[in-house]
């Protein structure tokens, strides 16, 4: 990804976009220029606000939408790199730096994430392979912070399979700082912790003289929960805090001096610079102040149905894919485990109870992975800018990178042949494939259906033909300025 966004960046103009482009501080140095022509492409669209607050930190109202842990981890990092460099030319080179290891561990995050939930080896495995191939793969490498999240929000998800409720607290409260959609994950521990309790009641009636011990166990639960979603909140809630004294406060005042160009900008575009003389934002006022949800609504024009206009249909069909992807395994979860699905999750399926529950995508421990995905989807779709859902989805859900490895799984010969997981038994196959050279999940079976391009089935070329086409299209158009997700 990073030695092609390098090509197509050279090859390919730029385009003049109408996005959010501050004024560079004086004429670059020739290393700072031999940065920009590498790594440019990593810094188009909202990277331009992350790179802007990690350099000036949030002078700008409308900055707030993005919060702080990606670009303070940039700042961190930069200091690093050798002080003649300018500070983009910096952030640039961190921004690369971290991405490309977080998006690494991102993957083995969910590789170990889907070996817990889906207990398939080799299901886990084409799913990592995926991840990487992802279609929102340019947002992985770009200064964006998609990567973090996805590592911070898989670890997390992975750590409470292995019942580690603490860590993975911890690890959601940084997702929350680092996404606004983290504050979803709270789900995840309520669902862990109320799924646990409604299987130990099914057990066997409680004798009356246990119903103390009861009532103890469900306040404990209670406690620990809301302990716990405070944690989960706490960064969003301490940032939101922080917005408010910075522009909202009497007298706050800049700790620096905010230049001319910068200043014009602002005047021509309308933005609200912090410490400024002049009346309060509205957000102020209200009873709740946050100032994301106000700069959504206001700057960005997110609300229910608002993307609903005929000259956004370009937009929804950029999304189709992903849409119709995260559709389907929402529809095959349901139309396979209906009961479980019906009693959400809360009663021992039938599997269960003779002690060989089902594994794969289709097993009980994948529905509220499944449930978490279908929010997100209806959400973005009905809520959001329709076009981001790709990068939406694939940095914060397992589900578009479990639903395809399934696909590919059960109706992909050559997968077979290669000596991946079998769908009805759950055991490895012997390979029949003179290339596979015996090694099994050890080989990249992305690469070997990429090979045998012509063999492959229909549905195995749509499902890799979205992931190529997208991971590609998205750094030949992302990377110089045109629209993308």
């Amino acid at each position: 990804s990073l030695i092609l966004q390098v090509v197509f960046n050279l090859l390919i103009p730029d385009h003049s976009a109408d996005a959010f482009s501050p004024p560079r501080p004086g004429p670059p140095g020739p290393w700072d220029a031999l940065v920009e022509r590498l790594l440019g492409g990593l810094g188009r669209w909202d990277a331009e606000h992350f790179l802007f607050i990690a350099e000036r930190g949030y002078l700008l109202e409308h900055n707030c939408a993005f919060l702080p842990l990606f670009p303070l981890s940039l700042r961190a990092l930069a200091r690093l790199w050798p002080p003649q460099l300018q500070p983009r030319s910096r952030l640039l080179l961190s921004a690369a730096l971290l991405n490309a290891l977080l998006s690494a561990l991102a993957a083995a995050a969910l590789l170990a994430l889907g070996r817990a939930v889906l207990r398939r080896r080799g299901q886990a495995f084409l799913a990592a392979l995926l991840f990487s191939l992802g279609p929102a793969g340019v947002f992985m490498a770009a200064a964006y912070s998609e990567s973090m999240f996805a590592f911070l929000a898989f670890s997390a998800m992975w750590q409470l399979e292995k019942g580690q409720s603490w860590l993975s607290g911890l690890l959601f409260a940084l997702a929350s700082g680092a996404r606004a959609n983290g504050l979803v994950n709270a789900g995840f521990f309520l669902y862990s912790r109320g799924r646990r309790f409604a299987l130990q009641l099914q057990v066997g009636p409680a004798p009356v003289r246990k119903l103390p011990l009861l009532w103890k166990q469900v306040l404990s639960l209670a406690s620990s929960a809301a302990l716990m979603c405070a944690g989960i909140f706490l960064p969003f809630a301490l940032f939101q805090y922080y917005a408010y004294v910075r522009f909202c406060g009497p007298g706050a005042g800049l700790d620096q001096a905010v230049p001319e160009p910068l200043l014009q900008l602002a005047r021509d575009k309308g933005y609200r610079v912090a410490g400024m003389d002049g009346a309060k934002p509205p957000w102020c006022s209200q009873r709740f102040p946050v100032v994301y949800s106000y700069i959504q609504d206001s700057y960005w024009n997110v609300g229910f149905l608002r993307y609903f206009e005929l000259r956004q249909i370009p937009n929804f069909l950029l999304a189709l894919p992903v849409t119709l992807l995260g559709s389907w395994a929402a529809w095959t979860y349901v139309s396979t485990n209906p009961r479980h699905c019906l009693t959400l999750g809360l009663a021992r399926s039938q599997s269960e109870e003779r002690g060989k529950p089902r594994d794969g995508f289709c097993g009980p421990a994948a529905f509220v992975y499944v449930v978490h995905a279908t929010a997100l989807l209806a959400f973005g779709f009905f809520c959001m800018h329709v076009q981001v859902l790709t990068r939406f989805l694939g940095s914060s859900s397992p589900i578009l990178y479990w639903f395809p490895a399934h696909l590919l799984q059960e109706h992909e010969p050559l997968l077979r042949s290669a000596g991946t997981d079998n769908p009805t038994s759950g055991k490895p196959l012997p390979s029949k494939s003179p290339s596979s050279g015996g090694k099994g999940t050890a080989d990249n079976l992305v690469v070997r259906l990429l090979l045998n391009w012509r063999l492959i089935t229909p549905l195995s070329k749509s499902i890799l033909g979205f992931f190529l086409c997208y991971w590609l299209l998205g750094l030949i158009l992302h990377c110089n300025f045109f629209p993308w997700t």
